[in-house]
């Protein structure tokens, strides 16, 4: 039986959904529902967000579906998402930061919070990305402090407290002297990868840019 044939039985057993409204899809893989693709708006602006880094992209607003989604993501077991939201970001690099970064990399979360989540979604998010544009993905870092999530802190200077020094390099000799594109799933004051950015240009980045998934408006 092909590869095809298979795709396909398997899409009438357990037809896929849109990663954002569940409408089951019938277009070709890795795409959102049209309904979706048309009304979830635009991630909103990002400049002025954090530091350290030179640009930033980002695909959508948390907020609604969106925001829904990546919950689920992170907090559901829905790692699976991580194909789609990588399609989705990949279109956005291209888009915008093509020609200004080496390696694709991503703002890794603690041991503790992986064990218990099960897996980093800003890895898988890298990787999807980095397969869906035929680049090479590398961890350039590791989160040595099990911080309070930053989604429940208020403000700018908390957020940056709680970060401050919770990273260090990882084979630093690997990525020296490279362009990093520094991928996380959600952006909000810019807290988490203005500190990692920091870290990784002191120990030899030549330059740092950004790409998210989601931007959280500002209030």
């Amino acid at each position: 039986m092909s590869a095809d044939l298979l795709g396909r039985l398997a899409d009438l057993v357990y037809p896929r959904r849109c990663v954002f409204c569940h409408r089951i899809l019938r277009a070709e893989p890795g795409r959102v529902c049209p309904a979706c693709a048309k009304q979830l708006p635009p991630a909103p602006e990002i400049h002025g967000r954090g530091e350290f880094y030179r640009k930033a992209v980002g695909v959508y607003a948390y907020t609604g579906p969106v925001r829904e989604s990546v919950i689920r993501f992170k907090f559901e077991g829905c790692a699976f998402y991580a194909e789609t939201y990588g399609w989705l970001l990949a279109e956005a690099v291209s888009r915008e930061l093509a020609g200004k970064y080496d390696l694709i990399t991503f703002v890794p979360i603690s041991p503790q919070r992986r064990f218990t989540r099960g897996y980093d979604q800003a890895k898988l998010l890298a990787q999807a990305v980095g397969r869906a544009l035929g680049q090479p993905v590398i961890r350039t870092a590791r989160k040595v402090r099990n911080t309070e999530r930053q989604s429940c802190l208020g403000g700018v200077a908390a957020r940056r407290a709680n970060i401050l020094n919770a990273f260090r390099p990882w084979r630093p000799e690997r990525w020296a002297g490279k362009r990093l594109l520094l991928i996380d799933d959600v952006l909000t004051t810019g807290a988490t990868v203005s500190e990692l950015s920091r870290e990784l240009l002191v120990y030899g980045a030549a330059s740092v840019c950004c790409g998210f998934l989601a931007v959280t408006p500002k209030s």
